[in-house]
């Protein structure tokens, strides 16, 4: 006798409801992105903005003054550093061939040209770093969604069980709770990471007086926000301007990196980000290549948060006791 299968109308429904469910998520997947980077940054700055709080500080002109205090240290900085690194930046691009033909005398003709367009960039240094952020409108919706997270924050708990129920309402909040103190403590880790990684590099180059210096240390301190690879990939463009000195330069500096890279990996990770965050290195890897697949550099930078955000939610389900 043939086999009946019966379908229930629930599961069907179930199924419909998913299946709209998933559609919707793709086709507003760029404001989910945003709306992650918001909450991060919301998770970052809660501390100070309830800090200045507690001094009887109104919560709108505290997130205002923390604002004005970011945007302002980052402008100062910018406007302080780009008369040195344009010049070394123009440098650098205007002799990396000669480096290239040094190390590579086999290098062709057609590559030289190639890199040689590439010096009007350290020329015009400040209009490729406001090209980095041409789309204003995702800066300001980021920076306006971050706002009223921050001035909306302490309304979250009474939302969520007036919308939820007390119990649901309890219990997400929770979680959201958790995954906002490691986010937080991600950020901090990842800032105080790439500002050493940084001052620490640009003190080792100038040390063994290897030109470009502060772009080559700007570069490195910037790549520490990719775990693992960062760190490898920031001592190429080093080795070669010391090996265009050099061959002994380019040792030097090749173990300056190494022993870089060793206090990070032994000392500073372990002290800044595993106390606080707690993710193995093998989870963290996999996180890496599975959002550098999905979503190039923006994937592997957000990989971390996003794998912190799931093992928070999958923490909260009860586990049932063996046997039952």
């Amino acid at each position: 006798m043939p086999t009946k299968i019966e379908i229930s109308h629930r599961t069907i429904i179930f199924t419909l409801v998913l299946i709209a469910a998933i559609w919707l998520v793709l086709q507003i997947r760029d404001i989910l992105f945003l709306l992650f980077i918001s909450f991060i940054l919301m998770s970052a700055l809660r501390p100070i903005v309830d800090g200045m709080s507690k001094l009887r500080i109104p919560r709108f002109m505290s997130i205002l003054l923390l604002y004005g205090i970011i945007f302002g240290g980052l402008g100062a900085g910018v406007v302080s550093m780009i008369p040195p690194l344009s010049s070394q930046s123009t440098k650098l691009f205007a002799q990396l061939p000669d480096f290239l033909s040094r190390i590579f005398p086999y290098v062709s003709s057609d590559v030289r040209s190639l890199l040689q367009q590439a010096g009007p960039v350290g020329e015009n240094l400040l209009r490729v770093t406001v090209g980095v952020f041409s789309n204003v409108i995702a800066v300001l919706t980021v920076m306006t969604f971050t706002f009223y997270f921050l001035l909306e924050r302490k309304h979250l708990e009474n939302f969520l069980t007036g919308f939820l129920g007390d119990g649901v309402g309890e219990r997400v909040f929770t979680v959201l709770l958790q995954i906002e103190k490691r986010l937080g403590a991600w950020v901090l880790g990842q800032v105080c990471l790439m500002i050493f990684i940084g001052l620490l590099v640009y003190g080792g180059l100038f040390f063994l007086r290897v030109e470009y210096a502060l772009p080559l240390a700007i570069f490195a301190g910037l790549l520490e926000i990719v775990p693992t690879i960062g760190p490898t990939v920031s001592a190429i463009p080093a080795v070669l301007v010391a090996f265009g000195s050099s061959p002994g330069l380019a040792l030097s500096v090749a173990a300056l990196y190494i022993i870089v890279q060793q206090i990070e990996n032994n000392l500073l990770v372990p002290l800044v980000m595993k106390q606080s965050v707690g993710l193995s290195p093998v989870l963290t890897i996999l996180a890496l290549m599975i959002g550098g697949r999905f979503g190039g550099i923006a994937g592997a930078v957000l990989a971390v948060p996003v794998l912190i955000s799931i093992q928070e939610i999958v923490n909260s389900f009860p586990v049932s006791p063996k046997g039952k």
